[in-house]
Parts: C-alpha cells; sequence; structure tokens
C-alpha cells in the first residue's frame, strides 16, 4: 500500500517535538500499540534523523516515520537519505516539494489560506498541512473543502481528542495531533501503556467519525 494511502486510511499522523529523542523506539512502539500507523520526529531536534533511523530500524515497515518541521529541501533530501517515509512543512516551500517529488517521497506540505492550499496542492503536495487549525476550527476546512474539495487537508495545531472527529467530519483525510497524544511528562516517565491508550483513543475517535 501506499505511503499516502496509509496515512489516509489510518487518519492519525503522532507528533513527536521533545527535548529528549532518546526513546523514540519504545515511543513509537507504544503509538503503534494503540492503533497509530504514522509518526512525525520534528527537526526543532536536532536529534531527529537519529531517531528516525532508529524507528525504523526497530519497527520496519510497521509504522510510517515522518520527518517534521522541514524547512528547506537540503533539511527534506537528509531526512530521506536517513530513512523518513514522508516529510511534513510547517509553511509552503516549494522547493521542498520539488525535492521530495524528485524522490518519490509523500509531503504534508503546511499552508493556510485558500491561496496557500491551492499553490501547495498544485505544487504536488500529497496533503495540505492547515496550520495552525486550532485557530479556526473544523468550519475552516468545510469551507475551504467547499470550492477545492479535491485537496486532501491535514488539520494540525490544536487538534484534541474532543475535536479530532470533528475535523474529520468536517473533510479531513487525516489529523495530525501533537502535545495532546505525545507529552513529554509520559515519555519520560516511560508510561507506555497510557500513551497506547491516548493514541487508541484517538483512532477510535476518526473512525467513529467516518462511520
Amino acid at each position: 500500500m501506499r505511503v499516502e494511502d496509509r496515512i489516509e486510511r489510518g487518519g492519525v499522523i503522532a507528533i513527536v517535538r521533545l527535548d529528549d529523542y532518546t526513546r523514540a523506539v519504545e515511543l513509537v512502539g507504544a503509538l503503534a500499540d494503540g492503533g497509530v500507523d504514522a509518526v512525525e520526529f520534528t527537526f526543532t531536534n536536532r536529534a531527529a534523523g537519529r531517531a528516525i533511523e532508529s524507528a525504523k530500524a526497530a519497527h520496519g515497515d510497521r509504522v510510517l516515520i515522518g520527518a517534521g518541521t522541514v524547512l528547506d529541501p537540503e533539511t527534506a533530501r537528509s531526512a530521506l537519505l536517513q530513512g523518513a517515509d514522508f516529510i511534513v512543512t510547517p509553511t509552503l516551500n516549494p522547493a521542498t516539494i520539488r525535492l521530495c517529488r524528485r524522490y518519490s517521497a509523500p509531503t504534508v506540505i503546511g499552508a493556510f489560506s485558500p491561496t496557500e492550499i491551492i499553490t501547495a496542492w498544485e505544487e504536488g503536495a500529497s496533503f495540505v498541512k492547515v496550520f495552525p487549525a486550532g485557530s479556526v476550527g473544523p468550519r475552516y476546512l468545510k469551507d475551504v473543502l467547499g470550492p477545492l474539495p479535491h485537496v486532501k487537508l491535514v488539520p494540525t495545531g490544536g487538534v484534541s481528542l474532543a475535536n479530532a472527529g470533528e475535523f474529520i467530519q468536517a473533510g479531513a483525510a487525516a489529523v495530525a495531533v501533537g502535545g495532546n497524544l505525545v507529552d513529554g511528562a509520559s515519555v519520560a516517565g516511560e508510561r507506555w501503556d497510557q500513551l497506547s491508550a491516548r493514541a487508541a483513543e484517538f483512532v477510535a475517535a476518526v473512525r467513529a467519525a467516518r462511520a
């Protein structure tokens, strides 16, 4: 199955933005046990590349591992060489999209306004990451998808268990969840069962919204 299809089928991308990535393998395992099929390590931490490598080596194709907060094509290429299955950006950078298309790598490209969203899609984004989504809510996605129903949107920023289903019902292809799913305290305390349970709740919310 294509990476894009797996992301959409799973419906939840877990965003890992932590100061310490040394528990990457265990964290990914816990999220996978909860049913999350895609995990993104952000390059706000310089250890993101090593986390991607170690997670891929340990889990193989069981989980898709992405690189997040990618600001330029150089970082995208480095992440792909370290094993990233997909690339996520916070903003629209056409050069990064072109680099990823060159290597047939799926992308989740950050945009906000309708103009940015359609520009990212026309440049070849696999998904368009609506960021920050929490400030506008599910209704914004529904409004954007009115004239742009073919664009696959992934709301990011402010997605919670309370609104994840609403974003899906508004037309989101998937949701990306950060601190409301992966928090530093749970990881530092190695509360893997707790993280698995939380992941399962998000997956269940997405599935219920699609039913």
